[in-house]
C-alpha cells in the first residue's frame, strides 16, 4: 500500500537534488527534472525491476531517457538507489565527474544510454525493445522484462519519433512503455506557439495504447503503469501533464511555476528564489544534497525487496538453465557479442561481382549460421542486397518476434538509432542497411554509435558516382571523407571511433564481414559498390591474400624496380590494376595497395606502414573528395578524384567522362611521373 507523505517527500528530494546539482554547476536545466520527478519516483520504487547489487544484471528492465538535458533527473533517482555518491552529484557537470551534463551510457551505475539529441534516446528503447522480444521468442518468457521510456516535448516534435511511433506500433512492442513529460514549455517559447497537434491521437493511429494523466497525481501514475504492464498487444504512451519547475517559489514563498525561463538555467537566475524553493521542498538549506532521513530509511527497504525479487528471479533462470543446456549455451554465445566458429574462405563467392552482391552472398551463409543477426533494411533489401539475408530468414511482423529481419520502412534515422538500443540491450547484433548517399539521414546516430562504442554494423551500397542514371541526389561524393574523420575521432576508450571498410572485390568483401562481426569495439562501416568489379589479381588464394586487408592496407602488386605506387581503395583499385597493364606495356613498373581502412592501417607499426606505402612517389585514386586519400599519399603525392556533383547518366559514360577508365588513369598516372 503506498505512502503519499514518503512518496511526496520522495519526489520532493529528487527535486531539491536536481536544482542543487544545477545552481552549483551553475549550468544546467532544472525545471524539465522538478516536473519528471514524481514519475520517476514511482518508476524506480515500485515498477523497475533492478539488481541493487548488480546494476549490469541482464534481466533487468531498462530506462531509456530521451531528453538527456533531464540528466540531474535522472542522477538524483540514482543516488536514491545507491549507484551515485553525494559526491558525484555535487560534482555535476564538472571535468572528471562520472554525472556529465548530458548522460552518457554507463550500465554500471544504472545509466541505459548516452543522450541528449533528443529523440534518439526512446528511439533506443524501441531497439531494445525488439531486441528482449527477440530473445524471449528465442528462449520463452521467463526472460521478459520491460523498457521504459521518458520522453519530452521535444523528442515528440522531433521528427524520429514519425518513425519510432509507426514501427513500435506497427509491430506491437507491449514491452515499451513511455512516458511523455507534457508541460507545455520548450526551452525557448511555450508548445502552443509551436504546435497544435493532438499526440495521444497520433499514437493511437500508430496503434499505441494511450492513456492521459496528471504526472504529478502518484495513484494515476500508478495505474497507468500497472496497466500498461498488463498490456500484451501494444505499445503505452503515458500521457503526463505536469509543470515546468514543479516545487518551484519566489522570494515571498509564492509558487513560480510552469515558466519557460526555469527550464534552461539555474533558478536562483529567474523569478524563483533557490533557498526558498529548497524549504519548500523540505530540504536543509545547508545541506543541499543530503537525502532526507525518511527517504533513506524507505529506499533501503525497496533496495532489499529488489534484491529479493531479483535473487528469486535469479533461481528461475538457474532451473532454466538445468532444464536446457543447450538452448542455455546458446544464451551464453549470444549474450558474449562473439560469433560461432566460421571458416569465412569456405564462403561461395562469384567472379567479378559488384561488392553488394558480394555481400549478399556473406548475409546468405549468415543468416543459416549467426542466429542472433538482426538485419533491417530500410525498404531497400532488394537493392542493398541484404535481401540475401532475407531469403533465407523471417521477416517481424505485428506480434511475431521469431524473426531476424526488420523492414523498417524508409525511416534510415530511426533504424539506426533502434540499432544502437539493439546493441545496448545485448544478445544480438544489429545490421542496418541502405543507400549509402542516406548515410546522411544516419549520421546522428552513427555518431552515437562511435560515442557509445556501439558494436552496430552500417551498411551501404551505392557507393559512388556510378549510381548512374540516378543522378547527383543519389550519388555519394564527400561521405566517405566524412566516415574517415570518425576514423581519425577516438573515442573515451582512445579507439578509432569508427571502423570504415570499402572492400576492393569480392574476396575482400568477405574478408571486411568478417572484421565487422568481430569487431566489438566500435560500430563498423562497411561500403559496398553498385557495379560489377573485377577480381584482383593473385597469384595463389584471392581470399588468402585479401585477409592482410586485415591490417588496413596491403601491397595487391609489388615490382623491384617500381617507379610509383598506385592508392587506391573499393573499385578505384581495380581501375589501377587495368592501368598498370597499360603502364607496363610503356615498361614503366608500379606498386598497387588496396586501403580498406586508412584508420585501421594507421594502427600498424610504423614498419609496417613504411613497409606498404613505401617512399616512391604516391598516386592516389578516388570516386570521393581527394582528401579522402590525400594522407596516405603525402605531400609529394597526387589524388585524382571528385571534386564535384555528379550528373545523370550511365556508370559507363560517367567513368569516361569523369576519367575513371584504365586509359584515362594511365595518362593521369603517366603525367605525375614526369
Amino acid at each position: 500500500m503506498s505512502n503519499q507523505k514518503i512518496d511526496n517527500q520522495a519526489a520532493d528530494n529528487i527535486r531539491a537534488l536536481s536544482i542543487s546539482m544545477v545552481e552549483k554547476a551553475n549550468s544546467g536545466h532544472p525545471g524539465g527534472p522538478m516536473g519528471g520527478a514524481d514519475f520517476i519516483h514511482v518508476l524506480y520504487s515500485e515498477f523497475l525491476r533492478f539488481d541493487p547489487n548488480n546494476p549490469e544484471w541482464m534481466w533487468r528492465d531498462r530506462f531509456f531517457l530521451d531528453p538527456g538535458h533531464l540528466s540531474a533527473m535522472l542522477y538524483a533517482q540514482l543516488h536514491l538507489v545507491g549507484n551515485y555518491s553525494k559526491e558525484d552529484i555535487s560534482n555535476f557537470r564538472q571535468w572528471g565527474s562520472v554525472t556529465p551534463g548530458h548522460p552518457e551510457v554507463d550500465h554500471k551505475r544504472g545509466v541505459e544510454n548516452t543522450s541528449g539529441p533528443l529523440g534518439q534516446g526512446h528511439a533506443m528503447g524501441a531497439g531494445a525493445a525488439l531486441a528482449g522480444k527477440f530473445l524471449q521468442a528465442k528462449f520463452g518468457d521467463w526472460t521478459d522484462h520491460t523498457i521504459y521510456a521518458f520522453i519530452s516535448d521535444g523528442g515528440i516534435q522531433e521528427e524520429i519519433s514519425q518513425g519510432i511511433g509507426r514501427i513500435a506500433g506497427y509491430l506491437g512492442l507491449s514491452n515499451l512503455v513511455m512516458f511523455f513529460d507534457s508541460n507545455d514549455v520548450q526551452l525557448s517559447t511555450y508548445t502552443k506557439e509551436v504546435t497544435a497537434e493532438d499526440t495521444g491521437k497520433k499514437y493511437e493511429a500508430w496503434g499505441w495504447n494511450v492513456v492521459e494523466i496528471d504526472g504529478h497525481e502518484h495513484d494515476a501514475i500508478r495505474k497507468a503503469l500497472t496497466d500498461a504492464k498488463a498490456q500484451t498487444e501494444r505499445p503505452t504512451l503515458i500521457i503526463g501533464k505536469t509543470i515546468m519547475g514543479k516545487g518551484c517559489v519566489d522570494a515571498d514563498g509564492n509558487p513560480y511555476e510552469g515558466y519557460s525561463e526555469l527550464h534552461g538555467k539555474p533558478i536562483g537566475g529567474t523569478g524563483a528564489d533557490y533557498n526558498k524553493t529548497l524549504e519548500a521542498l523540505g530540504a536543509d538549506v545547508n545541506d543541499p544534497f543530503a537525502v532526507y532521513p525518511e527517504v533513506a530509511d524507505f529506499y533501503k527497504t525497496i533496495l532489499e525487496k529488489k534484491s529479493k525479487e531479483a535473487a528469486e528471479h535469479n533461481e528461475l533462470e538457474k532451473s532454466w538453465r538445468a532444464s536446457n543446456a543447450e538452448l542455455a549455451a546458446k544464451l551464453d554465445l549470444f549474450l558474449s557479442g562473439d560469433i560461432p566458429a566460421i571458416d569465412f574462405s569456405t564462403i561461395p563467392q562469384k567472379s567479378n561481382v559488384a561488392s553488394r552482391d558480394a555481400s549478399a552472398s556473406v548475409l546468405a551463409y549468415l543468416a543459416e549460421n549467426v542466429e542472433n543477426i538482426i538485419v533491417s533494411s530500410a525498404d531497400l533489401a532488394n537493392s542493398d542486397k541484404t535481401d540475401g539475408f532475407l531469403k533465407k530468414s523471417k521477416a517481424f511482423g505485428p506480434h511475431s518476434f521469431d524473426a531476424n529481419f526488420l523492414h523498417a520502412g524508409v525511416a534510415e534515422f530511426s533504424m539506426a538509432a533502434m540499432a544502437n538500443g539493439m546493441a545496448l540491450h545485448g544478445g544480438v547484433i544489429p545490421v542496418v542497411g541502405t543507400f549509402f548517399i542516406f548515410s546522411d539521414y544516419q549520421k546522428p546516430a552513427y555518431r552515437l554509435s562511435a560515442l557509445m562504442e556501439l558494436p552496430v554494423i552500417y551498411l551501404w551500397t551505392h557507393d559512388a558516382f556510378r549510381v548512374g542514371e540516378d543522378g547527383p541526389t543519389h550519388q555519394p561524393i564527400e561521405q566517405e571523407a566524412q566516415l574517415r574523420l570518425l576514423e581519425k575521432l577516438k573515442n573515451h576508450t582512445g579507439e578509432r571511433s569508427l571502423l570504415a571498410l570499402r572492400p576492393a572485390d569480392a574476396a575482400e568483401t568477405t574478408v571486411a564481414w568478417e572484421m565487422a562481426l568481430k569487431n566489438k569495439k566500435t560500430p563498423t562501416g562497411l561500403i559496398f559498390s553498385r557495379q560489377g568489379i573485377k577480381d584482383l589479381p593473385s597469384a595463389g588464394s584471392r581470399f588468402d591474400d585479401a585477409l592482410q586487408a586485415k591490417k588496413g592496407a596491403y601491397l595487391v602488386k609489388s615490382s623491384a624496380d617500381a617507379k610509383v605506387t598506385l592508392v587506391a581503395n573499393g573499385s578505384e583499385v581495380a581501375t589501377l590494376v587495368e592501368a598498370a597493364e597499360l603502364l607496363e606495356k610503356d615498361g614503366v613498373s608500379v606498386n598497387i595497395v588496396s586501403v580498406i581502412s586508412e584508420g585501421l592501417f594507421r594502427d600498424q607499426d610504423a614498419a609496417y606502414q613504411a613497409e606498404i606505402l613505401g617512399d616512391l612517389p604516391k598516386f592516389g585514386l578516388t570516386a570521393g573528395l581527394p582528401v579522402t586519400l590525400e594522407g596516405l599519399v603525402g605531400a609529394g603525392g597526387k589524388v585524382f578524384g571528385l571534386e564535384h556533383f555528379g550528373y545523370s547518366a550511365p556508370a559507363g559514360v560517367l567513368d569516361e567522362q569523369f576519367g575513371y577508365t584504365g586509359p584515362k588513369v594511365y595518362e593521369q598516372v603517366k603525367a605525375f611521373i614526369k
